[in-house]
Order: structure tokens, then sequence, then C-alpha cells
């Protein structure tokens, strides 16, 4: 039987859509609050209206990881109503089109818009966060990785993906991962678990749902990286059959 998770909460960037809503619904379902981060407010409601037909507390917050006034806003808005988050999935992602090229023909721009939402925007929604997080009994923080960011699978010429060489994208999950193990290390003495998921190749539309995994098989390593127990790992990357390389 899956863990209560009734009295906490967890927040979800880019959770209006895609593997984002499947992690707040599941988390959800289990009962925690959930509240879904998402760029448009609207869409955001939405999204949460869909969740609450299920009887799950979804609430939507307007938070654009690149817009620290709606990063601040949303931790004031967590802190006066909870007073604590227990959970911060990082999932808010993107990747341009302007990567889908050889690598050295990738304009500058393109490595810079794509690294301001998936590393620089995870950093600052974690470090505005991890105030209320350490008011948690056991907080936890899950950046959603990808395989693409793994060194070893990068270097290995017979890996399933080998031909993905999306240099913004790519190099961007590998900040991404080392984030992570710096954070988890520095917040090692604490019950606060930092680790780096990999949903697999998800149909989503930022592969145009070419992706042959469903959103429901996408979402599992990150829902059980934010539900681990007190003894569970640290500083770690998984997809759902366990350890990736670096």
């Amino acid at each position: 039987m899956s863990e209560d998770l009734k009295g906490r909460v967890a927040l979800i960037t880019g959770a209006n859509k895609g593997i984002g809503y499947e992690i707040a619904r599941q988390l959800g379902s289990r009962g925690a609050t959930v509240l879904i981060g998402s760029r448009d407010i609207g869409r955001g409601e939405d999204a949460a209206n869909k969740l609450r037909v299920d009887n799950i507390d979804a609430r939507a917050v307007q938070l654009d990881v690149t817009d620290q006034k709606t990063i601040d806003s949303t931790g004031q808005k967590i802190e006066r109503e909870f007073e604590k988050l227990d959970i911060l999935v990082n999932n808010a992602g993107i990747l341009i089109d302007g990567d889908r090229v050889p690598p050295s023909q990738v304009k500058i721009e393109t490595l810079r818009t794509t690294y301001e939402t998936n590393v620089f925007g995870v950093f600052a929604v974690t470090k505005a966060m991890l105030p209320l997080l350490k008011k948690s009994s056991a907080g936890r923080i899950v950046n959603l990785s990808s395989g693409l960011g793994s060194i070893t699978k990068n270097s290995d010429p017979n890996d399933e993906f080998a031909s993905f060489k999306l240099l913004a994208y790519n190099s961007s999950k590998t900040a991404l991962n080392a984030i992570t193990v710096i954070l988890a290390a520095e917040l090692k003495d604490t019950p606060i678990k930092v680790n780096a998921a990999d949903p697999g190749f998800t149909a989503t539309d930022i592969n145009q749902y070419q992706g042959y995994r469903t959103v429901e098989q996408g979402a599992t390593a990150a829902v059980r990286l934010a539900t681990l127990p007190a003894d569970g790992s640290t500083g770690g990357y998984f997809d759902e059959n366990g350890v990736l390389p670096w």
C-alpha cells in the first residue's frame, strides 16, 4: 500500500501538463496537497480543477522559474498558508528548436535560454524554497534530469540515444546533475534529500510526443524520490530501474 502523504505539501514546477501534471496527480492521490506551478496561471487553474475532480487537494500558483518575482511570491504564499514545504519537484524544463543542429552550430543565445530554465531556474527556485523545506521533518528535492545528461552515456557510441547530441539540453542536464550532488553534500546532515530523476523517453510536447513511454511511467522515478523514507538515498541519479551512471 502506498504511503499516506496527508499533511505533506508538494510544489511541482511546470505542472500544468505532461510529466509535471502526472507527478502532481500521483502525489495528490496519496493525500499530499499539491501546488501546481505554472507560468500561465489560467493553465495552472485548469490543471488544478481537473485534479480536484478526483478529490485531490490541488492549488495553482503562478510560477515562472526565470522570473524571481514569481518565485519569491510563491515562497511567501507557501509560508503564509502552510508554514513549510515537504516536497519540491523541479520539473520545468525546455528544449528549444535552435538546439536541433550540429553542436558547433548552436547559437550562444540557445545555450543561454536553455540554461536560464534548466539550470539557473532550478537553482533559483530551490534556493528560495530551502528555508521552507528545512521546516519539514522530511524535506525532499527532486530534480527532473534526463539520461541525456549522463556523460557516461553520451560517451558511449552504442548507447540507445547516442545520436541525440543536443549541446544545450544535454549539457544543461549534466549541470543539473552536478548541482544535485553538490547541494546534497551540503544538506547531508539534515533530513532533506536531494536527487535527480530520469523519466526516460516519455511522450511529451518537448519531443513532439515521439517518446515511447507514458507520462505515468515517466513520473515513476520522481514520485519514488519525492517520497523516500528517512534511510533513502541522497545525491543520486536514478531512473525507475535504479542508479544511472553520471
